[in-house]
């Protein structure tokens, strides 16, 4: 009878310690993951912050009384710019709104910028314009599916640092790792434009 017990202990202590080996490495896999996401977000963000001086200078040539908007682009770019991002960004909920709004600033000047660029029909047939919109719309696509993959990181990563047994190999092995912060829809964006006729 005690052999019986015995491999029973032995069996049970094999499978906890196997189900441990399985999860090891999930928890950097998963962060590495989530930081190479992040990467990509931030690099389709400079990519787009790069196109915005083209933009400007192309607009102003042709509505240069359009100061106002010009120049809300311009200092948006400028804070995006100064923004220090960081991986400890992604663990610090105020950091990350701050980078959230800064960016969303961004795309609203921009929006109000091609609205202006409506009005002015030999703007919107200038070659190097068109080129401008054309690839900061190609950016604003990248951006979206570079956010989508980092959301995507993130829930792989946190779910594993909320569930057992990652949480437990977390709290053993990674005591630093922390819940990291994703993207969430901006509040402009969750209203409904008006539209009047």
């Amino acid at each position: 009878m005690k052999a019986i017990g015995g491999i029973l202990a032995a069996v049970i202590i094999g499978a906890v310690v196997m189900m441990f080996a399985g999860h090891m490495n999930s928890v950097p896999t998963l962060d590495e993951s989530a930081k190479a996401s992040w990467a990509q977000v931030q690099n389709q963000y400079q990519r787009r912050a790069d196109l915005v001086p083209n933009l400007v200078a192309t607009v102003k040539g042709y509505a240069s009384h359009e100061k106002e908007v010009l120049l809300g682009v311009s200092e948006a770019r400028a804070k995006v710019g100064q923004m220090n991002i960081t991986p400890a960004v992604l663990n610090d909920p105020k950091a990350f709104a701050a980078f959230e709004k800064a960016q969303g600033e961004l795309t609203s000047a921009l929006s109000r910028l091609m609205m202006v660029s409506e009005r002015y029909p030999e703007l919107k047939a200038d070659k190097n314009f068109m080129a401008l919109q054309v690839q900061l719309e190609g950016t604003e696509n990248r951006i979206s599916v570079a956010r989508r993959d980092y959301i995507q990181s993130v829930q792989a990563y946190n779910l594993e640092l909320r569930t057992v047994p990652g949480r437990w190999v977390a709290a053993i092995l990674y005591p630093d790792a922390t819940i990291k912060e994703t993207f969430s829809a901006e509040p402009q964006s969750q209203k409904a434009p008006t539209v009047a006729f």
